[in-house]
């Protein structure tokens, strides 16, 4: 029998939703939020009385019962129209509740998950600092217990974290060195900081070429302390945590970055087919022709590849290397996209007014956030069993 690589109904039923809710919702408004740096707080609102932040959790939680494919395919199509808002869903369901799906206690899952998946309060997952991205076993914030009081004490910076400064942000998994090994390695572990603790402190938000309508600051912490209970899995593990959540937030990158790739042959097949030089549309000449089906053809193997590792992930099968081969290779190409996008728009790419201009600016990040594209293919080569 053969394979059907098509959706079920019920998968395209919700593809139809949000790609409807993307392109009469978002694609009117979002121009004016992303050339003014303001976060989409009625847009998101939208987002969470759809359901779409607790898509991948179970019901008894808040959430819709979903998984973690149909995130995906809603992260497409978000991103089909803007990069801004799909990684405000990404972020906050990948980064923010996921940890406290996957780790967290059951009086943890009650406190956060069904404000999380509501849309009411979003998450945020402190990683990245200043001196250490992809080498994230250097992290240098550290988290003492004080016994005597019950309190995690954590100092420390951490920077370019989505969705941390919002009115709506609730809560930040900070990764902290709580202790040493007999070998002097550092023990890692995730705790929980809610917003508004004393000694958590959000910069401004940052200046950045793109994604200029999502939120991202440093994060400073000064003998922040919070409760005891507030510690995110098993002491010493927060390591192994985040690998995990950024195994499976590649996943969902790829698909963002496929929707971004697909949004730059819309918009180019649009214009193609309306814009007039030398007595015809441009969308007549081979060479426009054969530069929009390179780019369609790239967007389209780009989707196999995220489907293919979000399949294996719900099923329940290992899927570290496809998640690296899908991260690579569509945020590889959805910068190629825009590049080309633009280069189809003419003068009129390089106007902010027009879509591919913003997804331009978005695209380059793909290749550097949750994992650079050296980083994936060190990945790669190491699950090939190539050991440096």
């Amino acid at each position: 029998m053969p394979i059907d690589h098509r959706l079920s109904e019920e998968y395209e039923e919700l593809r139809a939703t949000v790609a409807e809710f993307a392109r009469d919702v978002i694609a009117p408004k979002i121009g004016q939020f992303y050339e003014q740096e303001e976060f989409p707080y009625e847009i998101v609102r939208e987002m969470g009385r759809m359901g779409l932040f607790g898509l991948p959790f179970p019901e008894e939680y808040g959430g819709m019962g979903g998984d973690y494919f149909a995130l995906c395919l809603v992260l497409e199509e978000l991103a089909r129209v803007d990069s801004s808002v799909a990684i405000t869903l990404e972020a906050g369901v990948s980064l923010g509740a996921m940890p406290v799906f996957r780790f967290g206690t059951e009086e943890q899952k009650r406190e956060w998950l069904p404000r999380l998946c509501s849309g009411e309060m979003l998450g945020a997952f402190g990683l990245t600092e200043p001196d250490c991205g992809s080498d994230a076993g250097g992290t240098r914030t550290t988290a003492r217990l004080d016994e005597a009081a019950g309190e995690w004490v954590i100092n420390g910076t951490k920077s370019f974290i989505t969705n941390s400064g919002t009115d709506i942000t609730g809560l930040v998994t900070v990764t902290a060195v709580t202790g040493r090994t007999d070998e002097g390695r550092p023990l890692i572990s995730s705790i929980i900081v809610p917003s508004g603790t004393p000694g958590f402190t959000v910069s401004k938000k940052y200046s950045k070429v793109g994604w200029n309508a999502s939120d991202t600051r440093e994060l400073s912490f000064t003998d922040c302390r919070v409760p005891a209970a507030n510690l995110l899995g098993e002491k010493g593990r927060g390591y192994a945590q985040f690998l995990r959540i950024l195994d499976e937030g590649r996943i969902a990158i790829a698909a963002l970055a496929t929707g971004l790739a697909q949004g730059c042959v819309d918009e180019s097949v649009e214009y193609a087919r309306t814009r007039e030089a030398f007595g015809r549309p441009i969308g007549a000449n081979q060479a426009i022709q054969f530069k929009l089906a390179d780019m369609e053809m790239r967007a389209h193997t780009s989707r196999l590849a995220w489907r293919d590792a979000a399949s294996r992930l719900v099923h329940g099968e290992p899927f570290k290397k496809e998640a690296a081969l899908a991260k690579l290779y569509s945020s590889e190409i959805a910068v190629t996209n825009a590049r080309e996008a633009t280069q189809v728009h003419g003068g009129y790419g390089f106007m902010n007014e027009y879509p591919v201009a913003r997804m331009w600016r978005d695209a380059k990040i793909l290749e550097i956030g949750e994992g650079t594209s050296e980083v994936q293919r060190m990945l790669i080569a190491r699950e090939l069993g190539l050991v440096g």
